[in-house]
């Protein structure tokens, strides 16, 4: 008969762990139960009965053979409707049958799955070769051009040959066989091992700066301890942070737990747990083993069919008011924020964070036996460990490991370990651990998210890494498809977040409306992932001496700071190149060339690096590019976007920030797949500003030398762009570029920077109107006359999908006017962002509509006292407001009672006029910040202690303030203590009114953030 008790569990899902662990509480005792491990493999295996349940541990080169399959079948389709030569549809189909075959035996034979993997790379080029020149050619010239189709079908008559090698081997050598169930319980005693290791590498005894995190913790667990339902605790962070050490710590305290908590249960939720024993086991802790036998029997005899009830019964216990009214604890440690969230509500979720400096140092030192005055007296070794615990960037483990590595070694050798650390982590055993542990969450990824997460060792150590970027890449390359609901950019977003909630990369920068803007991977984990990358022969970074530490066959390629790539490499495979710093000499003229012509991505979004207008006109070339970014490109020497760029029919992303491009080509209409459009160009010329009239003459004058032989190349074709760029837009300083008729073809385009609406037709202008998918549009008004921007906002009121809006009247000089946006009747309701920089003078009664705005900038605005306070306060979903270069000209501005309920951050930047800020009782509840910057109060900042949240007032370059010193005081004793930060001495903010000053927090070294837009 089947165990009853199988039957209960199997039922249920991941998200129910909790509910297992509650059933078990009756009303008579009070539980402490600590669950750690792989807790979120209980939904994991409910999956093992259709084959989704292996996922997690499937290897990178099933990620690439999926990819490669899904880009097989849409080629299919393409074959069908080209009429391939004879024979060569039903080889695409063996293809794709013999793939299918092949992804079922992946688990093992490294080696067959590298040539699998390497395989499925050269079908998806084929594929797409011919796929591009499908689309690139009329029937006539395919039906001309017969040779070209006779080679498309030789290659793939070849790799089907490949295909049936491959599979044959296998055969043959039997290189793969299935998992047996030892197979699986080995795998199981290597995670757990890892496990034991990694914990007793965190000794609760070595903890170093957990006092504040324990305190904060049995905060959570004994809240009402005494009554109430049971509640769930959950510790997350990423692996190494020391999360079981801490629990393991407050379990066995007799002090703490013991008194509160007469039955314990410590839970080990191992890779592929068994769910009877895990079950047996907690019973076990709980009641001894007599019980554990007494239930067993008492289940034995029960019928299949009563269950189901058994199950309802449990959940019912768990969620009704009589039960579990003794206050019992369940505490379960995570990586994963997202499992957290769903055990528990999110004030019972505890973020463990990394240790303070001071902390780390402390660790490290005494794990290598080491004292603070052994670092006192040698600045070499104070350094070298600083460089060690930024290097590890204050995680326990990390310290721990690499603390006792080194305390076998003399100080003397410590620098020279340091800078070896990145080898260290592959090959020092003492290390194994603490790579282990790291490719443990590697391992665990789902395969969509592995080749997403290798991705990020493109990236240099310590960069900031954009979201918007990241998943651009991503979707470039294919790691991305689109779901039923959602759009491609949709999956790469929760994708992206999906790797921060498994603490697999580390969040930078939030926005204020919640939404994680940027990243970071931990210096530790960049360096394993760097050697997991190499292993699987995915990225190849070569090191500084032009060596190349990876195989043949490498598709992705980075290159940081002066380092480049020796000759040899095929560069006709490569599918993106990045270069991060100094730019590569052997790469500048031949990178837009048919050397790359596989590239689907080139980013020089961060590079100091000269490419020509010539090379650049050949951009063409690469006919598969799909993500194509020169933004903040140093002496950029582009000037003209190429005619032939409308040949880059895949192209999804142009980023073209930076140059001195004025003018978009008509053949831009012929990008049917892009999504993204981003053309800034530089608005001021060093040699030829209309600023500088003399300057200018002078350049013009001598403009025949730069024909000279005596010049060198590069300064010749950046003073030619630079001449260009001043004729051709007639010295204008607009940053903004002209855009052609056709404009509206662009069905799918969602992001539009930056419009110059005085050089646009109006045909083009009205075009916008048809780009339905916009949600970001930047455009230029100034110099525009009243027509052309009305025609604009009528464009603007039909983008119903705009969420972002930015309109410029107004340069760094000039009288621009944003008079004509009372035109507007019907603005885009789902605005979030709204940037408007000219004169207003009056609000628009349109704003009044915008319950969805989050943000809103205001830059010369010349807004007066009156209804402005009121349609602003009266916005509901305002988080930040921001006030610059006179937006406002009242000398008083007051916040009034009730309003602005959700605005966080405050922005004041030169207002020249503004003497008082007042903030009445019970305004602005949730505001958090307020920036100051340029501004003369002389009045003062009143009514301070009526902002309940506040966190933070900074006091910028050039403001000075009236009676300071009462602000200082008001802020001192302020409930929630808000830290005062001034930019410059003190005495340069004090008008002098009040010399008496206070005790209270004052940071000089943080300067002022801009506002973010």
């Amino acid at each position: 008969m089947h165990d009853p008790v199988q039957y209960c569990l199997h039922a249920e899902s991941a998200t129910n762990l909790t509910t297992h662990l509650i059933g078990l509480v009756n009303e008579k005792s009070r539980y402490f139960i600590v669950a750690h491990g792989f807790v979120d493999r209980i939904g994991i295996l409910d999956w093992s009965a259709n084959g989704e349940g292996e996922e997690s541990n499937q290897s990178m080169a099933e990620t690439v053979l999926s990819m490669a399959r899904s880009l097989v079948g849409s080629a299919i389709s393409k074959a069908h409707e080209a009429s391939l030569l004879l024979g060569v549809q039903k080889d695409i189909w063996y293809i794709k049958d013999e793939l299918k075959t092949m992804q079922a035996f992946l688990r093992a034979a490294e080696v067959w799955a590298e040539q699998i993997r390497d395989l499925s790379y050269d079908i998806e080029d084929c594929l797409d070769e011919f796929k591009v020149y499908i689309e690139s050619q009329n029937l006539f010239y395919q039906m001309v051009k017969l040779r070209k189709r006779h080679l498309i079908a030789t290659q793939i008559r070849n790799l089907k040959s490949r295909v049936e090698e491959v599979s044959s081997r296998n055969s043959r050598y039997n290189l793969v066989k299935p998992i047996s169930s030892s197979n699986e319980d080995d795998m199981d005693c290597y995670a757990e091992d890892i496990r034991n290791q990694s914990t007793s590498n965190v000794d609760e005894t070595e903890l170093v700066g957990f006092s504040d995190s324990k305190i904060r913790l049995l905060e959570l667990i004994n809240a009402n301890v005494n009554n109430g339902p049971t509640k769930v605790v959950c510790v997350v962070g990423m692996g190494g942070l020391g999360k079981t050490a801490l629990s393991r710590k407050i379990f066995e305290s007799k002090e703490d737990i013991g008194k509160n908590f007469p039955c314990n249960a410590w839970i080990t939720v191992s890779q592929s747990f068994n769910r009877i024993e895990l079950l047996k086991d907690m019973i076990r802790q709980f009641l001894g083993s007599n019980s554990l036998d007494q239930v067993l029997q008492e289940l034995q005899g029960k019928m299949v069919v009563q269950i189901p009830h058994l199950s309802d019964y449990l959940r019912k216990k768990a969620q009704g008011k009589e039960n579990n009214s003794k206050g019992s604890r369940i505490v379960v440690t995570t990586r994963d924020v997202g499992l957290a969230e769903k055990c528990t509500t999110t004030s019972l979720v505890y973020h463990l964070e990394h240790l303070q400096m001071n902390d780390a140092i402390t660790l490290l030192l005494r794990k290598t036996n080491k004292t603070h005055e052994d670092m006192g007296t040698n600045k070499n070794m104070q350094k070298i460990v600083e460089q060690i615990v930024n290097k590890c960037g204050r995680l326990p483990l990390a310290i721990l490991t690499i603390g006792a590595v080194l305390a076998t070694k003399q100080v003397l050798e410590w620098e020279k370990f340091y800078k070896q650390l990145p080898s260290e982590l592959e090959s020092n055993p003492s290390l194994q651990a603490l790579r282990r542990m790291v490719t443990l969450g590697y391992n665990d990824l789902p395969s969509h998210l592995k080749s997403c997460f290798l991705y990020l060792s493109i990236f240099p150590e310590d960069f900031e890494i954009k979201r918007s970027r990241l998943v651009d890449r991503w979707i470039a390359e294919g790691f991305v498809r689109a779901k039923v609901g959602m759009t491609t950019k949709d999956v790469g977003d929760s994708y992206f977040n999906e790797l921060i909630n498994r603490s697999m990369i580390q969040r930078s920068r939030v926005g204020i409306e919640g939404k994680i803007k940027s990243c970071r991977v931990h210096d530790i984990m960049r360096d394993i992932t760097v050697s997991i990358s190499r292993e699987e022969n995915f990225v190849l970074l070569p090191v500084h001496d032009g060596s190349n530490l990876a195989q043949e066959n490498t598709r992705h390629i980075a290159l940081h700071g002066s380092m480049s790539c020796k000759t040899g490499l095929d560069w006709s495979i490569i599918r993106s190149l990045a270069i991060f710093g100094d730019r590569p000499n052997n790469l500048a003229h031949t990178i837009c060339s048919n050397k790359f012509r596989m590239l689907r991505v080139l980013d020089l979004e961060d590079v100091k690096f000269l490419i020509t207008q010539k090379d650049f006109n050949n951009i063409a070339l690469l006919r598969h590019l799909k993500y194509l970014s020169f933004g903040r490109i140093f002496s950029s020497c582009i000037y003209t976007l190429p005619r032939s760029i409308g040949k880059l029919h895949g192209l999804q992303t142009l980023n073209m920030s930076s140059t001195y491009i004025a003018t978009l080509p008509t053949e831009i209409s012929k990008l049917q797949c892009l999504r993204t459009l981003r053309c800034t160009r530089v608005s001021n010329n060093n040699n030829f500003s209309i600023n500088h009239p003399v300057k200018c003459l002078t350049n013009t004058m001598c403009l025949p030398n730069i024909f000279t032989p005596s010049v060198s190349s590069d300064n010749r074709a950046k003073q030619i762009a630079e001449l260009h760029m001043a004729t051709k837009s007639c010295w204008s300083e607009s940053y903004s570029v002209k855009v052609p008729k056709g404009i509206g073809k662009l069905g799918e385009l969602q992001i539009l920077e930056h419009v110059d609406i005085r050089r646009t037709s109006t045909s083009a202008i009205q075009e916008l109107a048809q780009l339905s998918k916009l949600t970001k549009l930047s455009v230029t008004t100034k110099g525009s006359t009243e027509e052309k921007c009305k025609i604009l906002y009528t464009a603007i009121q039909r983008l119903c999908s705009l969420q972002s809006l930015r309109v410029d009247a107004e340069g760094s000089s000039g009288n621009g006017t944003l008079k004509c946006l009372d035109s507007i009747s019907y603005p885009p309701l789902l605005l979030k962002t709204l940037k408007l920089y000219g004169d207003l003078e009056e609000m628009p009664n349109w704003i009044e509509q915008l319950s969805h705005l989050m943000k809103f900038y205001l830059l010369g605005s010349k807004l007066k006292e009156g209804k402005t306070m009121l349609i602003l306060g009266a916005l509901p979903n305002l988080m930040l407001l921001c006030l610059s270069l006179d937006a406002y000209l009242g000398e008083n501005l007051v916040f009034r009672t009730g309003a602005f309920q959700k605005l966080r951050t405050l922005w004041f930047d030169k207002l020249d006029q503004l003497r008082e800020i007042r903030f009445e009782n019970d305004s602005l509840p949730l505001l958090e910040k307020i920036g100051i910057r340029y501004c003369r109060l002389e009045i003062g900042i009143i009514g301070i202690s009526n902002l309940m949240r506040l966190k933070e007032i900074t006091l910028g370059y050039r403001v000075k303030v009236g009676y300071l010193g009462q602000l200082e005081r008001e802020v001192g004793t302020h409930p929630n203590r808000p830290v005062l930060r001034m930019e410059e001495d003190r005495s340069c903010h004090d008008l002098r009114r009040d010399g008496k000053g206070s005790a209270v927090e004052m940071d000089a070294t943080e300067p002022l953030p801009e506002p973010e837009s």
